[in-house]
């Protein structure tokens, strides 16, 4: 039934962890292509339903024409996931069964040069994940002051070189396209092996523009309250500050649970409201890996409440 050509990152490893069934009800609160959310209707048919986030109004629409032969199994919500606490309810999914967050950028996204995420291609310094509001990535380079830039590259992209850079953006500003700033950057700072001198600035803006890791903290902790008994979250994170967050949240919930992943219901007698399915985070496997690099940096973590 599905039409995908591109298969989403650790796409088994989200079906079997999240175990769609029949009649369940499920959030993907990161559309994207749809990629994932086809697979769980797959395996939640034939009545299993989908509650679907995105902020990006072109990923909405892309996923319905993919989705549509799942007809009104799919609920479409053009929001960000930190709103499903609110919005889910509304929607007839007051709990869940399971949710998945992939918090990685979408292929569609990379790939097109006029949303700016990439500086492979030519295009307006954006950066938007919902390109109808908020501050470009342009506005913050030739806006904010130096340290404030050099903050963002620090905390966000981990920039070594990050007063260098933001001095050379302060003084070669403005900015308007994504190989101009790259460009600058390649002339201030050398390269680092195969890594692009670039990439950690333009990873470190585009979560200043789209607030990422403040996201992170609202919409996975909105996901724990919608979580039904026995229900899921699984969260996959590209970033090292978003998978250290997600990290130590889940192993705070599940301190006082000793049970094996593995165990179909929790029996130690703990305190906790949830138990840990991933002692360590899933990766991408070797041959994904070679099929999809994007793979490499993610990290697949799954809680249970209990």
């Amino acid at each position: 039934m599905s039409t995908f050509s591109h298969i989403p990152v650790l796409y088994d490893e989200v079906l079997t962890l999240l175990r769609p069934q029949a009649n369940g009800r499920y959030i993907d609160g990161t559309l994207g292509a749809g990629g994932h959310a086809a697979g769980m209707l797959q395996k939640s048919a034939p009545s299993g339903r989908i509650l679907v986030f995105d902020k990006d109004a072109e990923a909405i629409a892309f996923a319905q024409k993919q989705l549509a032969a799942y007809g009104e199994r799919v609920t479409y919500v053009h929001a960000s996931y930190a709103e499903m606490g609110n919005l889910a309810p509304q929607h007839g999914f007051s709990e869940a069964d399971g949710i998945l967050l992939d918090l990685g950028l979408s292929s569609r996204q990379l790939d097109n040069a006029e949303r700016g995420f990439s500086f492979m291609k030519e295009g307006p310094l954006d950066m938007r994940f919902d390109t109808s509001r908020g501050e470009t990535a342009a506005d913050l380079i030739n806006n904010l002051e130096e340290a404030a830039l050099a903050d963002i590259l620090w905390r966000y992209g981990e920039e070594k070189s990050s007063r260098k850079i933001a001095r050379m953006m302060v003084q070669e500003r403005p900015f308007s396209t994504t190989t101009q700033l790259a460009e600058k950057i390649a002339q201030t700072i050398r390269h680092r092996g195969r890594i692009h001198p670039a990439t950690q600035t333009f990873q470190a803006l585009r979560i200043a523009v789209n607030q990422e890791l403040e996201t992170v903290e609202i919409g996975v902790m909105a996901a724990l309250k919608l979580l039904g008994q026995h229900g899921r979250l699984a969260v996959i994170s590209f970033h090292s500050l978003e998978d250290r967050f997600v990290k130590q949240t889940f192993r705070d919930l599940c301190k006082d649970c000793t049970c094996p992943p593995d165990q179909p219901i929790c029996t130690c007698g703990g305190q906790a409201n949830f138990r840990l399915i991933t002692r360590k985070a899933v990766q991408a496997s070797a041959e994904e890996i070679a099929q999809n690099s994007r793979s490499r940096s993610a990290r697949l973590r799954v809680i249970e409440k209990k």
